[in-house]
């Protein structure tokens, strides 16, 4: 309920008086809640000066109007109001906040916890090291993430020292892995997870102790906790392939060959792809698909050619495959979805490796869009931002025109037919 009686309190919330009140808020808040100062008000219309002269007690010409704030607290405590300025900027809008305060209490909190974590590196066996210096500026630079409270900083720190300090320990001979290394410092297996704060602590304290930059992306990461005897999670991901036949006779590349021959599909790890080189016989076109109902089909019809998915994203042990098969010689077809995220993944796939469209230009996508209507499939319509297309020109306008989306499986029976064909 109101402190302010109804009349009172309607007629101080009036639109005459909304500029007087929001420049004194913004002064009060600024100058650690004081009625102090004055506040210039400009371009004053009549309206506006007839309800200031009412509340300030006195008669106001001219098309500018400076009020002492000192006055008008006084002023509105000795009026119906009853109450000081403060009290009825907080009774007309919501509380005030002391800006001056809190920047200084961020001020201490900041230091506080940099406070704690010079404490935290003189107390481990970091201490003393000529990276760790560094390390520190660097933190201080890049200052807390939002939303980050100081004694989650001051616990991440802590957590962060901990970790380097095991890590870098010349005398250490045991590997461990990257969930077991979380849990045992933060209770947690996904403590030290790709992008969280601590492993980005982690990381460029690795990266500074060995003399090298900080990796930005996640092979790079996987490869700076390899340099640590860290295992990071090598086996959750995996692409999803078909008809691959490297040449070799490691096992790897006779089991490849088997399940080839078996049309058996295969799902590979960031693990299997560590210490292989998947070397295709040379001239190999290795076909790649967005959606993994075209393996299946593939498979399902014998088919002869090499087939990668990525199912939806290149994720990282997708990339890591086409790198593989890239660096010794195999060229790529690229077939996706139409649809705007679609032809943005056919972008990023035929920009880096050189791939060929595969049955993705306008007059692909047109017969596509015309068979369906014609066989009555329902339509899909095409929806988000539109992206062009860097192999035709014409395909984003022939899409925004008919304004359907089309996935794979619309193409699938002529996509098997390729990859049925002679290798």
């Amino acid at each position: 309920m109101s402190a302010l009686p109804p009349a009172t309190r309607d007629w101080l919330a009036g639109p005459a008086l909304a500029r007087l009140w929001s420049g004194a808020r913004q002064r009060l808040e600024s100058n650690g809640v004081q009625s102090t100062g004055s506040l210039r008000l400009t371009a004053v219309s009549s309206r506006e000066r007839s309800d200031l002269s009412l509340l300030l007690g006195k008669p106001l010409t001219g098309a500018a109007v400076t009020v002492r704030l000192d006055a008008l607290d006084e002023r509105l405590r000795t009026s119906a109001a009853g109450l000081g300025l403060r009290q009825v900027l907080e009774e007309l809008g919501p509380p005030l906040v002391d800006r001056r305060a809190a920047r200084e209490e961020n001020a201490a909190e900041r230091q506080r916890v940099r406070a704690s974590l010079a404490s935290s590196l003189d107390a481990s066996p970091l201490a003393g090291l000529e990276w760790v210096g560094r390390w520190s500026d660097a933190l201080r630079r890049t200052g807390i993430p939002k939303g980050v409270t100081p004694e989650a900083a001051v616990r991440t720190f802590q957590q962060a020292v901990q970790v380097l300090g095991v890590l870098l320990d010349p005398h250490r001979t045991d590997a461990c892995g990257r969930g077991e290394l979380a849990a045992s410092v933060t209770g947690s297996a996904h403590g030290l997870d790709d992008g969280s704060w601590l492993a980005r602590l982690v990381q460029r304290g690795i990266a500074l102790a060995h003399g090298t930059d900080l990796p930005g992306d996640a092979a790079g990461r996987r490869a700076l906790w390899r340099l640590v005897s860290v295992t990071p999670d090598e086996v959750s991901s995996t692409v999803l392939t078909y008809g691959l036949r490297p040449v070799g006779e490691d096992w790897r590349a006779r089991s490849l060959r088997e399940r080839a021959d078996h049309r058996a599909e295969t799902h590979l790890t960031s693990r299997d792809l560590l210490d292989v080189r998947l070397h295709l016989p040379a001239g190999t076109t290795v076909h790649i698909c967005e959606n993994p109902r075209v393996v299946e089909a593939a498979a399902e019809a014998g088919g002869s050619h090499p087939l990668v998915c990525t199912s939806g994203s290149a994720a990282t042990v997708v990339l890591a495959l086409l790198d593989t098969l890239a660096s010794t010689g195999s060229r790529f077809a690229y077939h996706g979805d139409f649809d705007w995220p679609g032809l943005a993944l056919a972008n990023r796939i035929i920009r880096r490796y050189g791939a060929q469209p595969w049955r993705m230009s306008a007059d692909d996508y047109e017969h596509l869009a015309t068979r369906n209507q014609a066989e009555k499939i329902p339509q899909l319509p095409l929806a988000g931002q539109p992206v062009s297309a860097v192999w035709d020109a014409g395909l984003a306008p022939a899409m925004a025109a008919l304004g359907v989306a089309l996935h794979e499986e619309a193409a699938l029976d002529l996509l098997v037919d390729d990859l049925r064909g002679a290798p």
